[in-house]
């Protein structure tokens, strides 16, 4: 058994992924990656990993329930971003280790992190990356096609996820003293088209002017809603063109699909519209029952969105603390 994390319980759907594959959606080779790439970065960041897709920055994407860990390396730091729900020290001794913060755990602890409610999606990151071999210049898990990750899998009980640069021994852990407050806030960003000459004026108007909910059938594929129905003018079929993630489908029943990080290169329904990019962490966020709105913006207006993001998320993350002393310590600043 190669040194590392070993899975006692692997949560609901527990995925290694990094920022995704891109350059192969030409061959019908999906993106892929975290669909929350907000939290992911800071995750990173919080354990000394190199932003960007840097091959070894693949971390846990962690849906509704997270893994129970033992360590099988001499050391490993890790952090998790993305949630409040903490890591669970459950043996030899039980301790708390709260969200945005790293912590050195040593050979044979065991941790855990449990229900998350607070988000659809968080990250668990780890010191150096997960020593598993890019497929595509990435390590994300494509599960509808099978590659990539672990085996092309979600994680399951006795896998051991061997580890790219374990540390030895106590190093500086660190610390995001004010993680970025949830944006609560059902509007989603989106740029009109490439098909929205498809849809009638009054369908134009329901999605705009409608509110929608997430609906049960959400996975890393896509999202389908719940609401009134989009009415189409010329039809629901066009021939299959490519698709990106983000873009938003109109099927026969009226009822709006956004495709997520997984979804397929190509489709032959009408997209009405396509999420902004800077949006698309909140989307990823969004867990069944939450309200969604549509907000129509230029690319203009994305782009300088994407700029003010970009900035934001920098400073964010340069706001991380190195910190030098006990856990016990860390705790209580």
């Amino acid at each position: 058994m190669s040194a590392g994390l070993e899975v006692i319980s692997p949560g609901l759907m527990t995925s290694v992924q990094d920022r995704g594959r891109f350059g192969y959606q030409a061959l019908g080779i999906s993106v892929s990656g975290a669909l929350d790439t907000d939290s992911f970065d800071i995750a990173n960041a919080l354990v000394g990993n190199e932003s960007g897709n840097k091959v070894g920055t693949g971390a846990l994407e962690i849906r509704m329930l997270g893994p129970t860990l033992k360590v099988t390396a001499d050391s490993v730091t890790v952090a998790l971003a993305g949630t409040a729900t903490a890591i669970e020290v459950v043996a030899p001794e039980r301790e708390v280790i709260s969200a945005c913060r790293s912590v050195t755990l040593l050979k044979g602890q065991v941790f855990r992190v449990g229900a998350v409610s607070d988000s659809a999606v968080c990250y668990l990151a780890v010191h150096g990356g997960f020593d598993l071999p890019p497929i595509y210049g990435s390590q994300s898990t494509c599960m509808s096609a099978g590659f990539g990750g672990f085996h092309g899998r979600i994680l399951e009980k006795g896998d051991c996820l061997p580890l790219r640069q374990p540390v030895s021994g106590s190093s500086s852990q660190r610390i995001l003293r004010r993680p970025p407050d949830p944006d609560n806030s059902p509007f989603i960003r989106v740029v009109a088209g490439p098909q929205d000459d498809y849809f009638s004026t009054a369908g134009i108007k329901t999605f705009f002017e409608t509110g929608y909910t997430v609906s049960q059938a959400v996975n890393r594929m896509g999202m389908r809603l719940e609401g009134a129905a989009v009415t189409h003018e010329k039809g629901y079929n066009i021939a299959s063109d490519g698709i990106v993630r983000g873009a938003i489908q109109v099927p026969g029943n009226g009822l709006p699909i956004i495709l997520m990080a997984d979804c397929q290169t190509t489709g032959g329904y009408p997209k009405i519209a396509t999420v902004i990019s800077s949006d698309m962490p909140k989307l990823g966020r969004m867990m069944p029952g939450a309200d969604i709105r549509f907000k129509a913006v230029s690319v203009g207006e994305a782009e300088a969105v994407a700029r003010e993001r970009h900035e934001r998320q920098t400073a964010l993350i340069g706001a991380i603390e190195r910190f030098s002393g006990s856990v016990e310590q860390l705790e209580h600043l």
